[in-house]
């Protein structure tokens, strides 16, 4: 079929109006499986002489979409609005785009709410947090309903945690970090990072322990030996996760630290600490792996966001989910660990894992327990 200019941008405007609805930032991949598809619905598009065959339309989608973001960001839609650079001469990294498998990244407001009406929500719920005991129904009620428009101030202003503090108070609440999760990447968080936890455990414990096997990694060896004195099953979920930096070669000092319940000052013990978690212990001896803990606490900018967690495990998800909500970077000391967590033990775009989190994914692979 010879193909008329007219007939080919009607086509492509057609496919760029779908594939912007489910992504305004499509990967390389779905370029690829939507030409795919068009070719093999509608053979008589197929171009001659070529091997694959929809090659060129792979090509003429990605130059389409790129024109087509640019009617979106004319049109106002958030997610293209914060990642346009300002001004053509502006230098520097623009706002970063979803990276970490988000679903809702950045998401339109719904139809019919204007900026006045969402912020009277954000104030009502802002004083519905003033309360002793808040109504956590009216809570989630304003959560989903300012959902658009908190995503936009976080990701677009990049505000520091004192500031979101303060404007989103019910965000740093356990449930609603949660709900949070669930909103952007459609993934129950607890649910998700427990389960995949549980799954790989007993792996992860075995190749921690052969890497010792050197004589080398003292620090892992410590975490493996603590399981002796007990080994519970909340015990092992804890050596599996504080093992996984040291295992991966990287430095947890500056993301994962242990204090005296009754010991150090908080300001001490946070200082200097971006993104990570604060474990209070309790006992004269200080393990590897606490044997007591006492509370734990999620702390980012060197300021504690959600505190009294029972446990290391659940404290790890929480973490996971205020770096997702507040659209954070992973610590760079332990991006392995994370990426890890992200890809592998969440299941969150798994394919795009770098190599050495492949690489470990591959050794786990290979163990049968």
């Amino acid at each position: 079929m010879v193909i008329v200019k007219g007939l080919k941008t009607d086509i492509l405007d057609t496919l760029a109006d779908s594939m912007s609805k489910i992504s305004a930032y499509p990967e390389r991949h779905h370029y690829e499986s939507v030409a795919k598809a068009l070719v093999e619905k509608h053979p008589s598009l197929k171009e001659p002489g070529s091997g694959k065959g929809w090659y060129s339309w792979f090509h003429s989608l990605k130059f389409k979409l790129g024109n087509y973001r640019q009617k979106l960001a004319a049109a106002g839609c958030p997610e293209v609005v914060i990642n346009k650079r300002k001004g053509a001469d502006a230098k520097g990294k623009r706002v970063k785009k979803s990276k970490k498998g988000e679903v809702n990244y950045c998401p339109d407001p719904p139809e019919g709410q204007d900026s006045e009406n969402v912020e009277e929500k954000r104030k009502m719920l802002e004083v519905e947090m003033l309360k002793k005991d808040p109504d956590h129904q009216l809570v989630e009620h304003l959560m989903i309903a300012t959902f658009s428009q908190r995503r936009k101030d976080i990701i677009g202003d990049q505000p520091l945690v004192a500031e979101v503090l303060s404007r989103w108070p019910a965000l740093f609440l356990e449930r609603q970090i949660r709900a949070e999760f669930k909103r952007v990447v459609t993934t129950d968080l607890l649910e998700c990072f427990l389960d995949g936890l549980d799954g790989l455990v007993p792996r992860l414990l075995v190749v921690y322990k052969a890497a010792t096997m050197s004589g080398k990694r003292q620090a892992l060896k410590d975490i493996l030996n603590c399981l002796e004195k007990d080994d519970t099953n909340e015990r092992r979920r804890t050596a599996a996760l504080l093992g996984l930096p040291h295992y991966l070669s990287e430095d947890p000092s500056d993301v994962i630290r242990m204090c005296d319940a009754h010991g150090e000052t908080l300001d001490a013990a946070m200082k200097g600490m971006q993104v990570g978690l604060l474990i209070g212990y309790e006992g004269p001896e200080r393990d590897a792996v606490p044997g007591e803990v006492f509370n734990v606490a999620v702390v980012v900018e060197e300021t504690i966001v959600l505190h009294e967690m029972k446990d290391v495990p659940c404290s790890f998800a929480m973490l996971m989910g205020i770096i997702y909500s507040m659209n954070l970077e992973y610590p760079q000391a332990m991006k392995y660990s994370f990426e890890f967590l992200q890809r592998v033990l969440m299941k969150i775009k798994p394919e795009q894992a770098s190599a050495r989190v492949h690489g470990l994914r591959n050794k786990l692979l290979r163990y049968k327990l």
